[in-house]
């Protein structure tokens, strides 16, 4: 059997598990391509979906990657990526370029910062194409569906703060010196990640913050690394704890406390990827609040496919799916859990 006919087969197989009902209950999911989405003698019709998150050197993204693609070939749809970069213009000129003419059924945008991708979106609404944003706002919340942007599916950020910083509050007692390293300032995700980390602290009295304020880092490991060490510099007495805004990052972060006064510091950050899962494991990290990446991914390729095959109009769609964003720590009780959903075979969380 040849690879091409060997994949043939397996998604032949899930498709008929899948019918059965079994696992995830994709029997329900996929009942909804029975209706204008089929030709021909019962086969689903192939779709194409373009997709962009911010780049495919961090964790996040390279999961979301990932599980796009086994997504898309398990509901077979055809994944064209477009590498964001992490910077907002070469993301937009990619976009632009990369899906100028192309025939598309839906696109899914993970944007760098809110507005640089309005107007190449509003020009897929024009030729009718459904654009769904994946976990960053693409444009004012009021503005997205005006914009051209069908639904948003992510996990609460501020949430995710608000259990990470919450955690980290438990384990120092709510006092103390605090770090906080933010990602990129332009990142709606971001931002409401500083929102959750300052409705923690403010209960907190007797924590201060380190710089008065987040440094933003731009999802740079080095960056963060470089502005931690320099933030453990401005104090002689122990830090009691930092809150990182990614697990990549506040990895990074780590090494920088060997052999100073802050050893014993207690880190927490947000992601819960396989390498944050670990670094929890293992005690590097205390805690990390999931932002269920290849969730995210999976169900807009899901529900992307839905509105194409099903002919669902804005009517039909939510205008949001919000996805859970459980903090994962040795007390928890879910790191094996969340170790099998992450795994790269699943890519379900």
């Amino acid at each position: 059997m040849t690879e091409q006919e060997s994949t043939r087969a397996s998604r032949r197989g899930f498709l008929r598990r899948a019918s059965l009902g079994g696992g995830l209950g994709l029997g329900a999911l996929l009942a909804g391509c029975t209706r204008e989405g089929r030709t021909g003698a019962g086969k689903t019709k192939r779709l194409t979906a373009a997709f962009s998150n911010g780049g495919l050197t961090t964790t996040f993204c390279k999961m979301g990657h990932d599980a796009a693609k086994l997504w898309g070939d398990l509901l077979d749809v055809e994944i064209i990526w477009v590498d964001g970069r992490l910077n907002p213009e070469k993301q937009r000129e990619a976009i632009e370029m990369k899906l100028a003419g192309k025939e598309l059924d839906f696109c899914c945008f993970q944007a760098l910062q809110i507005g640089s991708l309005v107007e190449p979106v509003k020009q897929l609404a024009k030729r009718g194409i459904p654009v769904i944003a994946m976990d960053t706002l693409i444009a004012e919340r009021s503005r997205q569906r005006d914009c051209g942007v069908w639904t948003l599916i992510a996990g609460n950020h501020t949430t995710m703060a608000e259990q990470s910083v919450g955690y980290l509050m438990e384990k120092i007692g709510g006092q103390g010196k605090v770090i906080h390293i933010g990602g990129a300032s332009s990142h709606s995700g971001a931002r409401e990640r500083e929102q959750g980390f300052k409705k923690i602290v403010a209960r907190y009295p007797k924590v201060e913050v380190l710089g008065g304020g987040v440094r933003w880092c731009d999802w740079k490991t080095e960056l963060a690394r470089n502005t931690f060490e320099s933030l453990l510099q401005k104090s002689t007495e122990p830090i009691a704890g930092a809150f990182i805004h990614n697990d990549d990052m506040a990895l990074a972060c780590v090494p920088a406390l060997k052999g100073t006064p802050h050893e014993k510091m207690v880190i927490t950050a947000v992601d819960g990827q396989p390498e944050g899962l670990a670094g929890v494991k293992d005690g590097r990290i205390a805690a990390t609040s999931v932002n269920p990446a290849s969730m995210i991914h999976m169900m807009s390729v899901v529900i992307g496919q839905f509105i194409v095959r099903n002919t669902e109009t804005l009517a039909d769609v939510p205008s949001e799916i919000p996805l859970p964003v459980p903090l994962v720590s040795k007390e928890a009780g879910n790191l094996d859990a969340m170790f099998y959903m992450s795994d790269a075979s699943h890519c379900l969380v």
